[in-house]
């Protein structure tokens, strides 16, 4: 009987995008893998990343932010960094564990620079909607694609 692949998606504060990416790897590749998501630092859960998510009917609101350290006991088999700062950040891991990098850009960050150009809270949110769909698309290639 072979165990399901121990995955961790990784970013920054373990708030949009690994949050995302556990959800979709949760709803959609629950049989064939444990995931876990966690940052570098921690910067609690977004809302409109929980908000877009629900949209796609993927919940995600009883996720929490968490460390990486906390992560340290299981034996995890891929990490995937999914922003810049992680992937050149990433933390030693032992060496039969594969670290991979796939970037997403960070909604936070582009809804911000749209709010002070003006924009309004839907197009804000078009910044999330865009990355979840990317994101799940990547998920979508799981596990095949981390394992290559």
């Amino acid at each position: 009987m072979s165990s399901k692949l121990k995955l961790l998606f990784l970013c920054t504060g373990n708030s949009c995008r690994s949050q995302m990416a556990e959800g979709w790897t949760r709803h959609l590749k629950g049989d064939v893998i444990d995931v876990y998501s966690a940052g570098i630092e921690t910067h609690g859960l977004n809302p409109n990343a929980v908000k877009v998510m629900a949209e796609a009917g993927v919940d995600i609101s009883s996720h929490r932010s968490q460390h990486i350290d906390e992560f340290k006991e299981i034996a995890i088999d891929v990490v995937v960094t999914v922003c810049g700062h992680a992937h050149e950040t990433c933390p030693y891991f032992p060496a039969n564990c594969k670290v991979v990098h796939v970037g997403f850009d960070d909604p936070p960050k582009m809804a911000k620079e749209l709010a002070e150009q003006g924009a309004s809270q839907e197009q804000q949110l078009d910044c999330y909607r865009t990355v979840r769909d990317q994101i799940k698309a990547f998920v979508e290639t799981l596990p095949s694609s981390v394992m290559e």
